[in-house]
């Protein structure tokens, strides 16, 4: 079974446990291969926008159950904490649909929804429709990003061996240099 065949087998199920746990780069990379016509867009962007969701669903219930214990470890930025709770509960529309852009709060934007105790019944379809938004803008930017990656794709081999030998070349550099140190330790002794 080549990759090609892998992808267009697994390929949806891989996007959306990608995008569950990391996100932007598996929905870009769901985009170029939509463009390659390995996936149909449609279903990237389905299969995205539900990880994405399911991931949030998860983190945002990790905070409505454990969020005041998570959050009393981060003793240190409990300013910015209480700063983003009070954002939240003001602007809870924009703060769940907009945490999936903002850097850094991919992870605990979720867990402080839910330790705000933002009810489920705003969150949820606030999630699902951020997650929608989210996964359409990136795999649009990965399926328009394909037509400038496609080229270098198909000579992907020839730089995957390339990067073989620098790596290998500069292992060895450094194995030597190691001996040549190790060696000159012992005629000390």
């Amino acid at each position: 079974m080549d990759i090609n065949s892998l992808i267009q087998h697994y390929g949806y199920a891989a996007l959306i446990v990608g995008s569950m746990a990391e996100g932007e780069t598996i929905t870009l990379l769901g985009g170029v291969i939509a463009h390659q016509g390995l996936l149909k867009f449609p279903l990237v962007v389905a299969s995205v926008a539900l990880g994405g969701m399911i991931g949030d669903q998860l983190l945002y219930l990790v905070g409505r159950r454990y969020g005041g214990s998570i959050l009393s470890r981060f003793k240190k930025h409990q300013k910015k904490i209480t700063k983003a709770q009070k954002l939240i509960n003001r602007h809870p529309y924009l703060f769940v649909i907009g945490t999936r852009f903002m850097y850094g709060f991919r992870i605990i934007g979720p867990i402080l929804i839910g330790a705000s105790h933002l009810p489920p019944k705003v969150f949820l379809p606030l999630n699902i429709l951020g997650a929608i938004i989210w996964a359409l803008l990136f795999t649009t930017l990965g399926y328009v990003g394909g037509e400038v990656i496609a080229p270098w794709l198909h000579n992907l081999d020839q730089h995957f061996k390339r990067w073989i030998w620098l790596v290998g070349v500069v292992a060895l550099v450094w194995l030597i240099r190691l001996w040549f140190k190790h060696r000159a330790g012992k005629e000390q002794d």
